[in-house]
């Protein structure tokens, strides 16, 4: 059972940056495709920005493309977000998610693919 830890989230003005870490437990998270979602209050988790298992393919929302990078270190076990950029509806609770994909180039867009998620870090981007 592969468990994620989320971090670096904070309080940012609009414009700014910050650079989320995800990290495994999971001593093989290279069998992994992750992916980043996020929540804000009263709203359905909403798809950020997903990668492949080798890292080689990503694909991110509409709403961040162009300003979010996701990115993945497999020596690390870590799966990173760097969001440049912000905006203040930007503001949500990030969670990082992993899921098993057969193809090493396969990444994951839907939200009811992925069977293991981190607690979330919290991104407050101010006006």
């Amino acid at each position: 059972q592969v468990q994620l830890v989320e971090s670096g989230g904070g309080v940012v003005q609009a414009g700014g940056s910050l650079r989320l870490s995800c990290a495994a437990s999971e001593l093989t998270f290279t069998i992994y495709a992750a992916g980043w979602f996020r929540q804000a209050p009263g709203k359905e988790r909403d798809f950020v920005a997903a990668i492949s298992r080798n890292g080689l393919r990503t694909t991110s929302s509409d709403s961040v493309k162009g300003r979010f990078t996701i990115s993945r270190d497999n020596a690390k076990n870590t799966v990173y977000l760097q969001m440049d950029s912000l905006k203040p509806e930007d503001t949500a609770v990030y969670y990082c998610a992993a899921g098993r994909a057969a193809s090493s180039y396969l990444y994951i867009r839907e939200k009811e693919k992925y069977n293991h998620w981190g607690q979330g870090t919290q991104v407050t981007v101010s006006s």
